[in-house]
Order: structure tokens, then sequence, then C-alpha cells
């Protein structure tokens, strides 16, 4: 029978563990959006740091497939985690919601996101150069969906906009830091090849300026 008993939230209250696990899933699930472990934190009257280890342990409850696959995985970020549906699922999804739109970017803006990707902090300059077109659509596009965000301003004539990947980057595409995406290969017009890692954002040195007409290769 089910407990329908209220759980104590003050200030002084102390969780179990298996409470902490239920207190987190109820707010991620109400939530819909990544919350962030400091956030959660306070509500269960932990550190950041403890609250973090919780959702780790709670990976193996969501993210295996024994005794069977669930619907819905944890999302973990490096600040943030959120309760998300497994992609595999989406076809089903989308027929019990009526959702007829697949919401796929377009060549153009998933050209231009791994630019920015992997190149993180960029400048649009630094992208068009890459892309050979001009991308000013395709940067606002990805700003409008929430794939990428400005990050500051690059100490140069004109001070250009520096863009970076976003959270909701991470959740679409099923990865819970940058590191995680498949290395790639640039290849220069002399041959040479190049293999290079994507890295979380950090302060400038931007890629601003000509990228040498490497040529972007997905591995």
């Amino acid at each position: 029978m089910e407990n329908t008993e209220q759980i104590s939230f003050t200030d002084e209250t102390v969780y179990t563990f298996e409470d902490r696990v239920s207190i987190i899933e109820a707010c991620l699930f109400a939530a819909g959006h990544p919350l962030t472990y400091e956030k959660l934190g306070e509500v269960l009257n932990i550190s950041e740091a403890e609250c973090k280890d919780t959702v780790e342990k709670m990976d193996a409850i969501y993210n295996n497939d024994s005794p069977f696959t669930r619907g819905i995985i944890l999302a973990r970020f490096p600040d943030s985690c959120q309760l998300c549906t497994r992609e595999r699922f989406g076809a089903q999804i989308k027929a019990a919601l009526g959702m007829k739109r697949s919401g796929n970017l377009s060549q153009s803006l998933m050209e231009t996101l791994a630019v920015i990707a992997y190149n993180q902090p960029t400048t649009r300059a630094y992208v068009d150069a890459v892309r050979g077109v001009d991308s000013s659509y395709a940067v606002g596009a990805l700003l409008e969906k929430d794939l990428i965000e400005q990050c500051g301003r690059l100490d140069a004539p004109g001070r250009p906009s520096l863009y970076r990947t976003t959270v909701k980057f991470l959740r679409v595409f099923g990865i819970s830091e940058i590191g995680e995406l498949p290395k790639i290969v640039l290849r220069k017009d002399n041959g040479e090849q190049i293999e290079i890692s994507a890295t979380a954002y950090q302060e400038p040195e931007a890629k601003t300026g000509d990228p040498d007409q490497q040529t972007l290769a997905v591995n």
C-alpha cells in the first residue's frame, strides 16, 4: 500500500539515502529541465558535492539495461542533472503525443554547430572561414534553439561575440560533457592530418582567425 505520509521539510531535516533519491527523482520529474546540484543540495540540506555523489549513484538505477531497459535516463552534466526520455523510444513518444515534425537540424545548422562544438569559444567569423559561407542565419537559429550561447566578447577590433555550446546541447546529443564527442580529423591542403578532441569551454584564447583552410571530417 502506498505511503502517503508527507516527508518533513525544514532546514534541519536529515534525509536517508533512499529519501534523497526519491526527492531528487520527484524534483527532476516535476521540473522537466536541468536542476543544479547546488539547488538540489539546498533542498536536501547537503552540500553540492554530496548531492552530486548521490546523483552519480542513481546512475546505476536509470542508465543500464538490467533487468530491463527503462524509458527514461538520468542525464548528468557538470553542474546539473535531468530526467530525459530514452532516444530509442522517440517514434513511440511522438506518436503518443501527436508530434509530426521531427525537429531535425538542417545540414547547415549541423555544420555550424560542429565547428562551434569543437572550437569553442569561437567567433562567427571563424565559423564562416571554416564553412566558406556566411553563417549568420545558422548561428541565429542555433541561439534560438538554445544549442549555443554567447559567452563574452573577444578583445579585438569590433569586439565580436564568442559562442559556446549549452547544457541543452549536451542533453540533445545524449552526452554528459563535451569530451564525450567523437574525435575528429583536420585535413590540411598539404594532406597532413591532425586528430583532435572537443574540450570543455575555457577562457579564450578563442578560435577567431583563418582556420588554415582545414576541412572538418568526423572520424
